[in-house]
């Protein structure tokens, strides 16, 4: 099925290209790189178990430690269609997570995720117990609405509000 690693300078043009494939919101090479420099623990992969040098999915993690207290929060995640419905969503997530807590001592992780994205809300409320903590207006470039969701992590010693 697919094998989760931690991903190295060397992914960043193929994790741009399962962006580009999966996802509206696209960013330029120089945005992965920065990540990949900035955060190397908070970028996974996922590749191909028949084939190591194909990447089915990713995800792109950052701190935010410009706010307080700093907490990570999850920039982008793809997963190819050919390799969804197998749980590697929750997996990345759950690895992205795990990197944000032990590393960065984050008390929680953020994202925004399009109202209509259903799919991806179901994931992040039911498997992952994220919470929506607020709407932002026009989000997104084609002026969608998102979700701002938050996960807190046990034994996380920041209030809930």
């Amino acid at each position: 099925m697919a094998c989760i690693r931690r991903a190295t300078i060397d992914d960043v043009f193929t994790i741009q290209q399962n962006n580009l494939y999966c996802l509206p919101e696209n960013y330029q090479i120089k945005y992965y790189y920065y990540h990949s420099m900035t955060w190397p623990q908070l970028l996974d992969i996922a590749t191909d178990s028949n084939d190591s040098n194909k990447s089915v999915g990713y995800v792109l993690g950052k701190i935010e430690d410009d706010s307080n207290p700093l907490h990570g929060h999850i920039t982008s995640i793809a997963v190819l269609r050919t390799h969804r419905g197998f749980g590697l969503a929750k997996k990345l997530l759950t690895q992205n997570h795990h990197g944000m807590q032990s590393i960065y001592n984050a008390p929680y992780c953020s994202l925004h995720v399009r109202i209509s994205n259903y799919t991806a809300k179901n994931l992040y409320q039911k498997a992952l117990n994220y919470k929506v903590d607020s709407i932002e207006t026009k989000y997104y470039a084609d002026k969608e609405d998102a979700y701002f969701m938050k996960l807190y992590f046990q034994g996380s010693q920041v209030k809930v509000s």
